[in-house]
């Protein structure tokens, strides 16, 4: 199966340039891997044919490199001034493209170049950095997103605590005006208490003295009315007894005086406080190096040392330009391989859909087999080496540990689990459930606490429908095949959707799904209902952005998918229990 041709990097999808299939040798019948290439042939070709190529007589002095350091074949131009002359070298000192007639008739003492191999060079050049954006700089430029909308959430939550302060100490003020008012309002109330208290006394005084008085006109008017002559107290009173007491002198009372307080809103501002612009000098944001750019799991103790180690090796992964099949294998007793699960020491576990669940090494030899209820990725072996799966008839999560003892790990209650994947940062088992057309996601600690439960986007809106396969991306993504919405749902380890992928406009239906160490996201489709169609294995960064297509066959309905230690993708398949494995990363 040879690759498809190099195809110009598409403006709107920003596709690069890279094969889509695995690469074969191109003699006519010879379908080994292509791992030579013949700069003056153009042809790509095996061990093999390189060997009888390089005995030929008539090839034997013909370049033949690895494919990688090939030249890229110059597009056949044809010359203006010689119709029948290909275009092929360039004059430095005139800076224009000429054919070898040209060259004999105006350029002859002139600077050439092989076009070939400057297109060639440009071509690998042009390769090259369509490869850094896609591996570096769109990265990077999503990563600083992730950074903004963080800063947009803690300013956010800080302008929020500020309208809380701030009105807080409003209130504080508030009640603190209310106090000096009521303790004033105190103050004049007992000022009118003791005004009132004087004036009552003053009352009374005069009270008294109009009782006096009236008293007094009663007595005179006795002198005045008495007949006899000889006992008339007018005529035996003193002359004192006639005199009037004066007018009892009282004085006039004062009232309080408001002197109302000089404030302003000035006054105000500096008893609430104010919100001032930072003194500190804002910081550019960081932008990682490229040669140091890469997604670094946060490892715990326990896996300081393996991740370093994996650290090493992803420095000095790229992917390929061309995807090698390296082997294939048999696994006993099942139909198809729906799903892979990756053990230690070469071993794994594969499924079909009647429930044969089996483990195996690498060599196809079969080492166990327990029934099941099936399904499609119900399986996962965790970090410790236990296989883990889930139970969707009798709603169970269990356990089978390495000495084969199989326990219950958790209860589902109302929800059937459906898929299952481990956590290789930090133990966790995610579980895709559904329930009476609802689905969800739900995570749970290595003790089968549950912890997370992963069902709506911000909108309110359910995220899955049949999360049938599920894994985890090493930025913490949880990503999930889902059949019925058709898409690879995407969200980050808070739970917040982050993107859906749809396909590239055919229908897409996605099966197996699994990510590998550079952060890439690996999912087959296969026809709806795996009738006639095509089957294709899609490559995403981590990021949702389409890279480019692993495999395409019209003959083989991808199902089930894991990249193991050796970086290598194993390939399940429908209606056959062969895997087969294919190098894409170098």
């Amino acid at each position: 199966m040879a690759l498809s041709k190099p195809r110009v990097p598409d403006p709107v999808q920003n596709e690069p340039v890279i094969g889509q299939h695995y690469l074969v040798c191109g003699s006519e019948g010879c379908e080994k891997n292509c791992l030579f290439y013949c700069n003056p042939c153009h042809r790509q070709m095996c061990e093999q044919c390189r060997d009888e190529h390089q005995k030929s007589p008539d090839t034997k002095k013909h370049e033949v490199v690895p494919y990688r350091q090939r030249k890229r074949q110059l597009p056949v131009e044809k010359c203006k001034d010689h119709p029948t002359k290909d275009i092929d070298m360039i004059c430095e000192d005139c800076q224009v493209q000429v054919c070898s007639k040209c060259v004999i008739q105006d350029h002859q003492k002139h600077t050439l170049n092989d076009l070939e191999t400057i297109f060639s060079e440009k071509f690998t050049l042009c390769l090259d950095e369509i490869y850094k954006i896609h591996q570096y700089f769109l990265p990077t430029s999503h990563d600083i997103q992730e950074d903004i909308k963080d800063n947009f959430k803690e300013i956010k939550a800080t302008i929020d605590k500020i309208r809380t302060s701030i009105k807080a100490k409003a209130e504080s003020l508030k009640r603190l005006v209310d106090t000096v008012a009521s303790d004033e309002i105190e103050r004049v109330n007992k000022m009118e208490e003791s005004l009132e208290e004087r004036l009552k006394s003053q009352d009374k005084t005069y009270q008294d003295y109009i009782s006096y008085l009236e008293e007094l006109v009663r007595e005179f008017n006795g002198y005045l009315s008495s007949t006899k002559v000889h006992s008339n107290p007018l005529i035996l009173s003193q002359p004192d007894q006639l005199k009037i007491k004066p007018i009892p002198k009282t004085i006039i009372p004062v009232p309080p005086v408001f002197n109302a307080g000089q404030y302003s809103k000035e006054d105000v501002s500096k008893l609430l406080g104010r919100v001032t612009a930072p003194d500190t000098k804002p910081e550019n944001r960081k932008i990682k190096p490229m040669e140091t750019a890469s997604t670094q799991l946060k490892p715990t103790e326990q896996q300081r040392i393996q991740n370093r180690e994996k650290s090493d090796v992803k420095r000095t992964l790229s992917l390929s330009s061309s995807v090698t099949k390296v082997r294939e294998y048999t696994v006993p007793d099942v139909s198809s391989v729906y799903h892979i699960s990756l053990g230690k020491a070469g071993r794994l576990w594969a499924s079909d859909s009647k429930g044969n669940l089996v483990k195996t090494d690498l060599q196809g030899n079969q080492l166990q087999k327990i029934q099941t209820n099936g399904g499609y990725g119900y399986h996962i072996v965790t970090h410790d080496g236990d296989l883990i799966y889930t139970d969707r008839k009798n709603k169970v999560i269990n356990t089978i540990t390495l000495n084969n003892t199989i326990t219950e790990f958790n209860k589902t209650v109302d929800w059937e689990p459906i898929s299952i994947h481990s956590s290789h940062i930090n133990g966790d088992i995610l579980v895709g459930m559904i329930k009476d057309g609802e689905a969800k996601v739900t995570r749970y600690n290595k003790k089968g606490k549950e912890i997370q439960n992963i069902q709506s986007d911000n909108k309110g809106q359910g995220l899955y429908s049949d999360p049938h396969y599920i894994t985890e991306n090493i930025n913490g993504d949880v990503c999930t095949s889902d059949y019925k919405k058709h898409a690879v749902v995407v969200v980050n380890k808070s739970g917040q959707h982050r993107f859906s992928y749809t396909g590239q406009g055919s229908q897409f239906n996605p099966f197996g799904i699994c990510t590998d160490l550079l952060g890439h996201i690996l999912v087959c489709s296969s026809p709806l209902f795996l009738m006639s169609g095509d089957s294709t294995v899609y490559l995403l960064d981590q990021h949702g952005q389409f890279l480019f297509l692993i495999l395409t066959e019209q003959l083989r309905f991808y199902l089930g998918l894991c990249v193991a230690d050796e970086n290598n993708l194993h390939v399940g398949q429908y209606n056959t229990n062969t895997v087969t494995v294919y190098k894409y990363l170098q």
